[in-house]
């Protein structure tokens, strides 16, 4: 090694602890419409855009805006109609997750050059632990890197937070915003963030900030000098959690990539063939069932679903199509698989095995859904009992909660109420999706 390559390398091993680590938080600005301006920035650059999306665009919720946009004052969850009273040029944008996934996997291909430890919290951001990293430079001129890479390979901005941990490389990369690189030590705690509202420390929610302000706690800094027994009497164990993140303390270790499912899917093999379509719904409402509960304790939504048909001399067909918004709701997953029948096979044909898959799925976090103005008034109303038909389930069994369309004389509510899933079970597909 020449004296210059140990004298640059000197010069880099300062800026790494001798003892700690060295994060790097890199978040996507405005992500789902920075990806259509890149994709076609003849139509988008510069504009006041907005993606949101229903079967009636001017219902639909705001998931995110541009900075232009959010310069006329447009912002997050606003209803569309009323955003463009408010900005009548505002260009609305239907998602289309298919894109978004594309661009996401290309710039977390970029960072995971610098490092393999690489943790993607939800579509549009990710974790890097670059302590092993000096060979790419200093922390600041690898942020630099990875920045300039994705606005030059990509077309996108990106801001990026510097830290001894995740907690601070967080809440750095929102301290310039777009396109700003901010480094955030625990000496600069104090001067930086110990001003700030409560509800600005990431993981501090309104209900918790709320419940802090009545027991006269406002800012980050009260928040860090706060007794921590009276905020464990509050808030139990998440009390010292709270006092530690006020001061900047956070141990938490990068997490590498897991493998995602690829696909959740249930064929029934029937001991009987059927063809009467009153028949046929009644499976396809019970297989509907039981995928989309598996996808919920997967915590995913599918935007894909496939039909399986086996006739009974053997021969099987597959039909699939792409749902234009990702869920998880089983009646609309139903209503799709009878969609496919209906249209690629029809009723009076009898047939002996019927199956459902979820494809292209999305972990629930990363998924903005698309809500019109009903939906987003009765949605909640409509996940609480979910949740609790699920609970049942989990407590009483499978057949504790069936809806009326699940009764009947058909093989497949048979196959359910005796705790069978047919003859022939397609598992989770736990493969990489790459």
């Amino acid at each position: 090694m020449s004296s210059d390559q140990t004298h640059n390398n000197i010069n880099v091993d300062r800026y790494y602890p001798t003892a700690g680590r060295v994060i790097l938080h890199v978040d996507m600005n405005a992500f789902y419409c920075s990806v259509h301006e890149a994709e076609e920035p003849e139509l988008y650059s510069g504009k006041a855009t907005a993606v949101a999306g229903s079967s009636e665009v001017r219902k639909g919720v705001i998931v995110t805006c541009s900075y232009t946009a959010r310069s006329r004052g447009i912002s997050t969850g606003m209803v569309v109609h009323q955003a463009l009273k408010k900005c009548p040029d505002l260009i609305v944008i239907r998602p289309d997750f298919h894109l978004y996934r594309r661009y996401s996997k290309e710039f977390m291909k970029i960072a995971y050059s610098y490092t393999p430890l690489l943790e993607a919290t939800s579509i549009d951001e990710c974790y890097l632990d670059i302590t092993g990293s000096r060979q790419f430079g200093t922390p600041l001129e690898i942020a630099e890197s990875i920045q300039t890479r994705i606005r030059d390979e990509l077309g996108m901005p990106c801001s990026i937070g510097i830290a001894p941990n995740k907690l601070l490389a967080k809440m750095a990369s929102d301290l310039k915003k777009p396109n700003g690189i901010s480094i955030l030590r625990m000496r600069d705690v104090p001067q930086i963030l110990w001003h700030r509202p409560c509800n600005e420390m990431f993981g501090i929610g309104k209900k918790t900030a709320e419940k802090l302000k009545k027991l006269g706690i406002e800012t980050i800094g009260q928040l860090a000098k706060s007794d921590e027994r009276m905020l464990t009497d509050v808030f139990g164990i998440n009390g010292s959690w709270l006092k530690n993140s006020a001061n900047g303390i956070n141990h938490s270790a990068v997490q590498a990539e897991r493998e995602a499912n690829k696909s959740i899917g249930h064929t029934t093999t029937l001991p009987a063939d059927i063809s009467e379509m009153d028949d046929v719904h009644r499976v396809l409402l019970n297989i509907s069932d039981q995928v989309a509960r598996r996808l919920r304790k997967h915590e995913m939504l599918s935007q894909g679903i496939q039909i399986t048909i086996r006739t009974p001399d053997m021969k099987t067909i597959t039909r699939s199509r792409m749902m234009e918004v990702p869920t998880e709701d089983a009646s609309i997953i139903y209503r799709e698989a009878c969609a496919l029948f209906s249209k690629h096979w029809g009723g009076g044909k009898p047939v002996r095995m019927l199956g459902v898959t979820l494809q292209t799925l999305i972990p629930r976090e990363e998924s903005a859904i698309q809500l019109d103005l009903f939906d987003y008034e009765q949605k909640p109303k409509k996940e609480n009992l979910i949740r609790i038909m699920d609970q049942l389930r989990d407590k009483f069994g499978e057949n504790a909660v069936v809806t009326a369309g699940m009764l009947g004389d058909d093989p497949s509510v048979l196959l359910r109420n005796h705790k069978v899933r047919g003859t022939s079970l397609q598992k989770d597909n736990l493969q990489s999706l790459d």
